[in-house]
């Protein structure tokens, strides 16, 4: 899952207004789009969006609305609730996939967890350093369970290639409460102090390399959205009404899903290959082995 922001000069477009966007790094005139990604071991490419409209200046002023053709039954909803709704929409579908990945604003969302839980869709969502982990000692920040983990606790795995090769980091695994709930921390190899933290709920036990190779693939998301913009031209539009927004944004995801399938057609499917052992000087070997599973939604 990803959220996309296209820069806008003017503020006639619907959802538009000054807000905060990844794309940009800043605040500006933008419209947000919340991305449903998928991908698998061939491949991976946008399936579903959903326009975020902010519900002071657009969904609160009719006249607004009704000049940008959007429908009255159009409520606001937050982009957690916009990634449930479209991953409701998948499961409609039969979408087949195996886990659920997404940043903070996602995996710090409690309602979107549980509603993930309740499908017993498993799920390697990021969380803020200062979550709070339930332990048997009760409540526990992600930073200061990482810091109890001992030096045989971490191994050094690889979560997916990157542009200059396979992506190495340490990785630990925190047990909570709860068997099927684990807090995920990546530790970088150059920069110990700089740590990431993954919430991880499995309905069926997964072992390490499967949450550290969804976790990684989360990467796909940014670049399915590059692409999409480079080789689909999602940003290239100049629509200012509601359903002409969605009608475009549906032909970009079928030019990029046709994009994605042609390339797969071409390269027949292969195992995935196993990863070298690294033989590290102050801790144990590495697993030998990246994971594999059907695909994950994003």
């Amino acid at each position: 899952m990803t959220t996309q922001g296209s820069k806008r000069r003017a503020c006639a477009r619907r959802g538009c207004q000054r807000q905060d966007t990844g794309t940009a790094g800043k605040i500006t005139n933008c419209q947000i789009g919340v991305c449903l990604d998928y991908a698998t071991s061939r491949g991976r490419t946008l399936i579903d969006r959903d326009l975020c409209l902010p519900k002071d200046s657009w969904i609160a002023d009719g006249e607004r609305c009704a000049a940008a053709k959007i429908p009255s039954g159009v409520e606001f909803r937050t982009k957690p609730q916009l990634l449930q709704a479209m991953i409701e929409r998948a499961i409609a579908a039969g979408v087949p996939f195996a886990r659920v990945t997404a940043d903070e604003a996602y995996g710090g969302n409690g309602p979107l967890r549980r509603f993930l839980e309740d499908k017993q869709l498993g799920y390697v969502m990021a969380v803020s350093r200062d979550h709070q982990i339930i332990t048997a000692a009760g409540k526990v920040r992600a930073d200061v369970m990482a810091a109890r983990v001992p030096r045989s606790g971490w191994q050094r795995l690889s979560c997916g290639a990157g542009s200059k090769g396979k992506r190495w980091y340490d990785w630990a695994l925190v047990a909570t409460t709860g068997p099927s709930h684990r807090l995920l921390v990546r530790r970088s190899i150059g920069n110990p102090a700089e740590l990431a933290f993954f919430l991880a709920y499995s309905p069926n036990p997964a072992p390490l390399r499967d949450l550290v190779r969804v976790a990684g693939i989360r990467r796909t998301v940014e670049e399915s959205s590059q692409a999409a913009k480079n080789e689909a031209a999602l940003d290239h539009y100049q629509v200012r009404l509601y359903r002409a927004w969605y009608r475009y944004s549906t032909l970009t995801m079928l030019v990029l899903a046709f994009l994605a399938v042609t390339r797969a057609a071409q390269f027949p499917s292969q195992a995935p290959t196993p990863c070298p052992r690294i033989q590290r000087r102050d801790t144990h070997r590495g697993l030998a082995r990246d994971g594999h599973t059907t695909g994950n939604a994003r």
